[in-house]
């Protein structure tokens, strides 16, 4: 079979109109919301805007293919691949006045936004995070009302202005990050942002913009050497390919006033209760997952698949669910979820980059690892599996390649300080920092990895 280049003329897609803006235009974002919105029974309606977050190249990209690209279902026995037509628009994430233009339509019903965790910049409670630089440029922005914001979270609330001063109408905002009770999370930050520009914004994004909390799953590694052949393979030219797990999951809860695509129809949940879902995804994939990044790659490996197959690595692992299933209710089947994780994760060929997954560790603690340890701790427990996962990171902190992490100059401070460990607890948490007897089980696990060979034996 010869490949051709993808034109919707040539898949047999049409376009459907722009009713869905998007911010952060990544791998996730085009494996499951993109992907869900064009399985919808009424895909056709529903088209999705996209802006990039750092780089415009991502755009580029599909611009050049008229928006589609392939995506690759990597079982362990199989692939199946399929052309997705969703995304009608790509743009660079700074053309903030195409932003505007497009969430000032009446017919746009839905902002969604995957930026990850850091990239909101925002503290626990959800207020801007004073520390951070970007955050407090933009708001200098709004409040000088001049020049553009930087950051998602600044230029969706210009965009939303935009709309209010179009009188177009409600809308809903979706985040779609790892965050437990990610849509109040993001209206508080929205919220304080808007009301540096014009209390009179704030009033009306509080009556007239609903934000709805999510669960959102499906394992999707970052692109790799060799991906295109699995398009070319399916008879297409892609540059921008993705490959992803056969596995996909994504719960709602929360109003959609202006109207929604039929995702429910492609799999989706809507719930009234989504922090039980929250927390087992968050508790217990994303955990394990952090908690692999650090360990597994104090122990030479590169991939999840790897780290999980090292029955060090996979008995950390295990102690994790074992805490987090305590704390979860008897409705989400935990036991099952564990089960259906551990074939996930050790899928080889879903080439999950451990050092993908270790940026931003400090942040990902926070929400994956913290939340139990306290749980543990105000039940009369010791919280040992949280306290092993805090000192495998510190270990790691302290031994391996550095990564990004939104709180670099904080880590950095801390392993200058007279007591490191201690210091690096209180930058992911201070209340467990003033703990005494987790942070003397923290230092005994770090204790224990400082010597770890750092290569593993075939």
């Amino acid at each position: 079979m010869s490949a051709r280049p993808l034109s919707r003329a040539a898949a047999g897609l049409g376009t459907p109109p722009p009713r869905i803006v998007h911010l952060g235009l990544g791998a996730f974002h085009r494996a499951h919301q993109a992907w869900y919105t064009a399985h919808a029974d009424d895909a056709a309606a529903w088209g999705i805007a996209a802006f990039t977050g750092r780089s415009p190249r991502e755009a580029d990209a599909l611009a050049a293919q008229e928006c589609l690209y392939t995506v690759a279902a990597r079982g362990a026995d199989g692939d199946e691949v399929e052309v997705v037509g969703s995304i009608v628009e790509a743009h660079h994430g700074a053309d903030v006045d195409a932003l505007r233009g497009l969430v000032a339509r009446p017919e746009v019903a839905v902002v969604t936004l995957t930026v990850t965790e850091a990239g909101y910049r925002l503290l626990p409670d959800g207020t801007p995070d004073p520390g951070d630089t970007a955050m407090v440029a933009d708001l200098a922005v709004l409040r000088a009302r001049m020049g553009e914001p930087a950051t998602p979270l600044g230029r969706l609330v210009v965009a939303l202005d935009a709309r209010r001063r179009a009188c177009a109408g409600p809308i809903a905002v979706v985040p779609c990050d790892n965050v437990p009770g990610n849509g109040p999370w993001v209206r508080e930050g929205v919220l304080a942002l808007a009301s540096a520009l014009d209390d009179a914004l704030a009033a009306w994004i509080a009556s007239d913009v609903s934000f709805v909390s999510t669960s959102v799953d499906r394992i999707t590694p970052r692109r790799a050497e060799g991906d295109e052949s699995l398009a070319a393979a399916a008879g297409w030219i892609d540059g921008s390919p993705i490959v992803t797990e056969p596995f996909s999951d994504w719960i709602l809860s929360g109003g959609f006033p202006a109207g929604r695509p039929a995702w429910e129809t492609a799999g989706a949940r809507l719930v009234d209760d989504i922090e039980p879902f929250e927390n087992r995804k968050l508790w217990m994939l994303n955990g394990a997952h952090t908690v692999l990044a650090s360990l597994g790659r104090l122990r030479g490996h590169a991939t999840v698949a790897d780290a999980i197959a090292d029955p060090v690595c996979r008995e950390l692992v295990e102690d994790v669910w074992d805490a987090a299933a305590r704390h979860l209710p008897a409705d989400v089947d935990a036991a099952a979820y564990r089960v259906a994780l551990v074939e996930r994760f050790a899928n080889p060929r879903i080439v999950h980059l451990l050092e993908q997954i270790a940026q931003d560790s400090s942040v990902k603690l926070a929400a994956r690892i913290v939340p139990v340890a306290r749980l543990e701790l105000a039940a009369g427990g010791e919280a040992l599996p949280a306290a092993a996962a805090l000192g495998a990171w510190i270990a790691a902190v302290r031994r391996c390649a550095p990564v990004p992490d939104a709180r670099e100059h904080a880590l950095g401070d801390a392993l200058l300080s007279t007591d490191p460990i201690r210091a690096l607890v209180a930058a992911v948490d201070p209340d467990l920092a003033a703990h005494p007897q987790f942070v003397a089980e923290v230092r005994i696990r770090a204790a224990a990895l400082a010597d770890v060979p750092t290569t593993v034996a075939p």
